[in-house]
């Protein structure tokens, strides 16, 4: 299903308990707080035990043959989320990896996911103001209270990193106690390891089946010991995931899968200019087809057709012929929004992300001034699994199954619609076939159940075409980005003056999911990897420009950083040329306070060949971007192919803090590559007429196997806590293929995707 945590006693704050974890290096001690540690680890309720099962707390339950079933309250979309954090709970319970299973988490406010809501608030990090600290209490409290259930961010692991892990030890201490009473030993005298309480002095071993009743009776401990990382045995192995079984052999349920009985099929389409209504609406021709069930406009923005398959749904919906009312944004063109932010870097200041010294009085008395402007366009998801979702209103109550990254808020929308409380509705999570972002919107269960509630007690199930996918995305924002900068004698930036203007991410998606909270504030997921820049520049500024524009936009692989990197780590590959200095050695000289930069950028230089002659016809570029509690750094090999780019070899060097499943990381890092090599080489969506021009794959294309590059990858180890995954990988990959083609053709290209001129 979605993700998790639990809130921290009063007296330790999260970021506080995380910090102190890194520091001790040992051990680690942990309060439960008085007799309830449920605001860690909750109770045994919360999980739902069925017939035989005991459910030690929130997160564990143990059935009668010895089965160690967790919950994982995240979506699994390819990521291997579900093996992640089942390894968490087994590692300190002492599991045998094969005796533990994954089951959905009910929605809950204990699986809250409130790492993910401590990185939309606008301050940075290390901002402990008064103003700060209310803020993050704020968003922290408020998740917990919606019970926000949300994968993305790449937030998963490092939300459950503390309560999965407090949950597998406070199950493995109960189990002791039980052990202990039953045997009439000191807990001292018995170990628990592979699924078994074994005494020290010998004897029959007692399974986890046989003590988890008498475990689930005790008390919960009110201190617990976390493993130190050297006593870990299965956090950093790479385990077989959970989820590959059924998906080999088809057993895997992916929202398409879904067929409860009496199942009908709605099609829909939606006005094709952005801003548009329905005018008139004749169902006939549709209801005249065999099949076909009924024919309505829902609300006035889109045209259903339901039927008996999925087929004579949409050959129903093509014999329609909606009548539509374009609206205001009937002329809107690409060229015109690119204008529109252009416009604002001379109409208004925006907010200021970053300051430092005085970039602006350096740059009025500086000599020579570099000066640059990028830009990025919008961007869809395109995930492989077409938008879908299955719901059934029926006597009072209303049940969904979708393929959700925020199925708690899906849940209150679902409730919305349909009028009823959110307890009646039962929401279901099955696999997602991608997500990237697109998956955290509720825009296909509302239309969903609004469908059901007019199909008399039936399941529908609607399912989006790829061009309905395609034309009406929640987009990666287009982008414009400008520059300024004066180097010093040593050639280093003396001031950096970034602006960035877009639409902004979060005041669109709040408007859609949660609107009573949506403000039109700083927002932090616009010019996020721009105003953390970790190279020392002693004057820097960094300001945002919140430009509206009639395109929906949401979160996209990365979001902000997606862009932000390709803007600063191209820019500064321009003042190494400037200042002509090998772009490596360069940023090496920038990072000197930030030794993990410097050692993930040197594992990526090495693993690349950086500094080695490259063969003929190709040259390399590099970028080092830092993302979700994560540092990637890239080296690109690309040539020039009858015009077309094409990148031989990336390397890849990730520092992500304590790897849990290397597996998994490898695998996420390619996909983040590939996913965001797509983009910088080809991914454009282009607006004519009010309407979106891409339609299907062939207009909107993807890497194709014949030209995926050779990945290597590095993982560094660390004793800090894990970092982000899913998304740190794409943010590098354009800079670096950028920067490679420059130092190719002594062309540079500032706007993606990339396409020379030779």
């Amino acid at each position: 299903m979605n993700t998790p945590s639990t809130s921290a006693q009063p007296a330790l704050s999260r970021r506080g308990f995380l910090l102190a974890g890194a520091a001790a290096g040992g051990g680690l001690l942990v309060g439960c707080g008085g007799t309830n540690p449920s605001t860690r680890i909750g109770q045994g309720s919360d999980f739902s035990p069925t017939g035989k099962q005991v459910a030690l707390n929130a997160w564990v339950k143990i059935t009668p043959d010895d089965r160690v079933i967790v919950a994982v309250p995240r979506s699994e979309m390819g990521q291997g989320v579900h093996t992640g954090l089942a390894m968490l709970v087994a590692d300190e319970l002492d599991a045998r990896w094969d005796q533990v299973q994954v089951e959905a988490a009910p929605i809950a406010r204990i699986y809250s996911n409130t790492a993910l809501l401590l990185n939309v608030s606008p301050f940075l990090p290390d901002d402990e103001g008064l103003l700060a600290r209310l803020t993050r209490a704020t968003l922290q409290n408020a998740g917990y209270a919606l019970a926000l259930q949300v994968t993305g961010g790449s937030s998963s692991l490092r939300d459950a990193w503390e309560p999965l892990r407090l949950a597998g030890a406070a199950a493995r201490q109960q189990l002791l106690q039980a052990a202990a009473l039953q045997l009439k030993l000191p807990v001292s005298e018995l170990t628990l390891r592979d699924g078994v309480v074994q005494a020290r002095a010998g004897g029959t071993p007692l399974r986890l089946g046989e003590l988890a009743q008498a475990a689930a009776q005790l008390p919960a401990p009110r201190e617990l010991r976390l493993k130190p990382a050297a006593e870990r045995r299965l956090i950093g192995q790479p385990l077989p995931r959970t989820d590959v079984p059924a998906k080999v052999n088809g057993q895997a349920v992916f929202g398409l899968d879904v067929r409860p009985p009496g199942l009908v099929y709605a099609a829909i389409t939606h006005c094709p200019v952005f801003g548009g209504a329905l005018k008139t609406l004749d169902p006939a021709p549709a209801l005249a087809l065999p099949g076909v069930l009924q024919a309505f406009a829902l609300g006035t923005q889109a045209v259903v057709v339901v039927a008996r398959n999925s087929w004579l749904a949409q050959q129903g919906l093509l014999r329609l012929a909606p009548v539509w009312d374009e609206g205001p944004n009937a002329q809107l063109q690409s060229e015109g929004i690119s204008a529109r932010l252009r416009q604002a870097f001379d109409q208004e200041e925006g907010t200021r992300f970053r300051h430092e010294g005085d970039a602006e009085q350096v740059l009025a008395q500086a000599k020579t001034r570099l000066e640059a402007e990028y830009e990025v366009p919008f961007l869809a998801h395109a995930a492989m699994e077409p938008v879908n979702c299955t719901a059934q209103v029926k006597g009072g109550r209303v049940t969904v199954w979708c393929g959700s990254q925020a199925p708690s808020l899906a849940r209150m929308k679902a409730a919305e619609v349909a009028g009823v409380d959110s307890e009646q509705v039962t929401f279901h999570v099955p696999f997602l076939g991608g997500g990237f972002g697109r998956r955290l919107e509720s825009d296909m269960v509302e239309e969903a159940v609004a469908i059901a509630l007019r199909t008399e007690g039936a399941p529908v199930k609607l399912t989006w075409s790829r061009e309905e996918d395609l034309q009406h995305d929640m987009y990666r924002p287009a982008a414009v980005s400008r520059f300024s900068a004066t180097l010093d004698a040593q050639g280093r930036p003396l001031a950096w003056r970034h602006r960035v203007a877009a639409p902004s991410i979060g005041l669109d998606t709040m408007r859609r999911l949660m609107p009573r909270l949506a403000l039109d504030s700083p927002d932090k997921n616009h010019i996020e990897g721009a105003f953390d820049l970790p190279y020392a520049i002693p004057h820097l500024e960094v300001r945002q420009l919140r430009v509206a524009t009639p395109v929906p936009v949401g979160s996209w692989r990365s979001v902000g950083h997606s862009y932000n990197a390709f803007f600063t780590e191209c820019f500064l590959d321009e003042l190494a040329h400037a200042a002509r200095q090998d772009p490596l050695a360069y940023r090496l000289t920038l990072l000197e306070r930030h030794p993990r930069h410097r050692a993930v950028l040197q594992a990526a230089a090495e693993l690349g060949d950086w500094g080695q002659p490259a063969p003929a016809g190709r040259a390399r570029g590099l970028a080092l971007h830092e993302s979700f509690g994560a540092l990637c750094a890239q080296v690109a090999e690309v040539s020039l192919e009858g015009g077309r780019v094409r990148v031989h070899r990336v390397a890849c060097a990730l520092d992500c803090g304590t790897v849990v499943n290397p597996d998994s990381v490898d695998a996420q890092l390619q996909s983040a590559i590939v996913y965001g090599l797509s983009a910088a080489l080809m991914g454009e969506i282009t607006l004519k007429n009010g309407r979106v021009e891409q339609s299907n794959f062939p207009s909107y294309d993807a890497l194709r196997l014949a030209d995926m590059p050779v990945i290597r990858t590095r993982l560094l180890p660390s004793d800090a806590p894990p970092g982000g995954v899913g998304e740190p990988g794409t943010p590098p990959i354009a800079p670096a293929v950028a920067n490679a083609l420059f130092a190719l053709t002594g062309e540079r290209l500032r706007r993606l995707p990339l396409r020379p001129k030779a």
